[in-house]
């Protein structure tokens, strides 16, 4: 019997924060600032326009001009998701090993589906993908475990024969309420004070190439 392997979309299977990045400078820019370095918004990529918005100009939910600028920065996002995002190096092969192997993969993220699918697309991977589940697919978005538990239903996988990998604590978190195991991507998008070791995650991968090191261990017994 195989196994199904879910992957976090932002951060771990695609590096797309510099197209982020770049819609939350956009929003500086139209104020007259200067754009902020790279390296000060890749923490808070995963945190999506909430994250990002409060970094690049100290906006935060409840502000007035908050849901305004929000819906700007998602038009300049969604108008360049695809300038600069890519499959961190070694994805590719790894997911091509693990169809190799007779287990299949699909994506869980939290992202909505208008701007997901076209950079999934983007980058090939709607042919091979068991199942997608995208931030408004379920009622619930993580930590709850609804949509790895839909992902996993969709695709025909009981919950013990799914690993779910994340970069960021909910992911974890919603991989245990489902009753999966977790790595943690660890060269993903962390916040300057995250500690992985503190997340409980069964296993860490430091690169993209440490993944599949990391999930052998954790799959059925059967498949070891």
């Amino acid at each position: 019997m195989s196994a199904l392997i879910l992957f976090d979309f932002d951060g771990t299977l695609a590096d797309t924060a510099p197209d982020l990045a770049a819609a939350a400078n956009q929003q500086r820019i139209r104020r007259g600032l200067q754009p902020l370095p790279y390296e000060t918004l890749r923490p808070v990529a995963s945190q999506g326009a909430r994250g990002l918005l409060r970094i690049a100009l100290d906006l935060l939910p409840g502000h007035p001009d908050y849901e305004p600028t929000r819906q700007q920065f998602l038009q300049d996002y969604a108008a360049g998701s695809t300038v600069h995002s890519r499959l961190f190096p070694g994805i590719a092969p790894l997911l091509d090993g693990i169809r190799a192997r007779g287990l299949a993969w699909g994506i869980v993220t939290n992202k909505v589906t208008y701007l997901t699918l076209p950079i999934v697309e983007f980058l090939g991977l709607t042919r091979d993908s068991a199942v997608l589940v995208c931030g408004d697919t379920t009622e619930h978005a993580k930590p709850h475990p609804a949509p790895l538990l839909h992902a996993a239903r969709e695709a025909g996988y009981a919950t013990d024969r799914c690993v779910y990998v994340g970069d960021d604590l909910r992911d974890i978190q919603a991989a245990h309420a489902a009753g999966m195991p977790a790595v943690a991507a660890a060269y993903g998008y962390l916040g300057q004070d995250e500690n992985v070791t503190t997340w409980s995650a069964e296993a860490c991968a430091n690169t993209p190439d440490e993944l599949w090191g990391a999930i052998e261990p954790l799959l059925p017994a059967d498949l070891r």
